[in-house]
């Protein structure tokens, strides 16, 4: 048994399982383009493919990253006396949109929630670097924050600590803002497409390039993905993980 970089998040692996001239590749989680946070996902030609099929529809094409940022930037410059509140998971995704951000010139500290302190650090230690980064958490006037970007957990979106801010707008990292209603659902007045799961081009890409014996489907929209391996020759199909439901519940 091995481990393989997934590209997912810093530290994600596939588990490639070798016995008797059979190779197993369970994927986990995993994209295929590049993160400056964690290794790309590196394809192991296999037997027995296990994908997970989070957002394995044709509709979710997830734009260029670096775009969804530019855009974000765009919207500061355009309305300076307003904090703009991006909503990211504490693992991966807050660390992405900040290396992002300073990728694309943003060189001013990027304020954090306090639930994202530890990962930070974490990211630091094995050398991400993240650039200046400062407390959102600390009490301070709310004209302070005007023009800066605050990366907090998407659950504090809605939360009372947000009136802290000069009329934020409230912007949501997610592979699900393709999605315009679940945006709307959530508030989210600025939606950034930017996932750390592979999108159906992603997903499919790597079903050929790998062309393996069997594909196991997982986590996800298992049927469109099993249909569309049925239409390009590869045996496929969906699995029940035993308790996932009532982990999803």
């Amino acid at each position: 048994m091995t481990l393989v970089p997934a590209g997912h998040v810093l530290g994600s692996a596939q588990v490639a399982v070798r016995w008797r001239g059979l190779t197993i590749v369970v994927s986990g989680d995993y994209k295929r383009r590049r993160d400056p946070t964690c290794a790309l996902f590196e394809p192991v030609p296999c037997d027995v493919f296990v994908t997970e099929a989070t957002f394995g529809l044709p509709v979710f094409r997830h734009p260029d990253d670096g775009e969804e940022i530019r855009k974000l930037l765009r919207s500061v410059e355009q309305f300076p006396e307003r904090t703009h509140l991006v909503g990211a998971y504490a693992l991966g995704k807050a660390q992405r949109v900040i290396a992002l951000l300073r990728e694309a010139g943003w060189a001013r500290p990027i304020y954090v929630h306090g639930a994202f302190e530890r990962l930070n650090v974490l990211y630091g230690e094995f050398g991400v670097d993240l650039g200046p980064l400062l407390s959102a958490t600390n009490e301070s006037d709310k004209s302070d924050l005007a023009g800066e970007i605050v990366i907090a957990p998407p659950g504090s979106l809605a939360d009372r600590w947000t009136r802290r801010f000069a009329d934020p707008v409230a912007a949501f990292a997610s592979g699900w803002m393709r999605v315009r209603a679940r945006a709307r659902q959530q508030h989210v007045e600025l939606p950034l497409v930017i996932s750390d799961h592979a999108d159906w081009d992603e997903l499919t890409g790597t079903l050929a390039e790998l062309a393996p014996g069997e594909v196991w489907i997982t986590h996800g929209r298992e049927e469109a993905l099993a249909r569309w391996c049925e239409l390009h020759g590869l045996s496929a199909k969906a699995l029940a993980l035993v308790g996932y439901e009532d982990e999803e519940d």
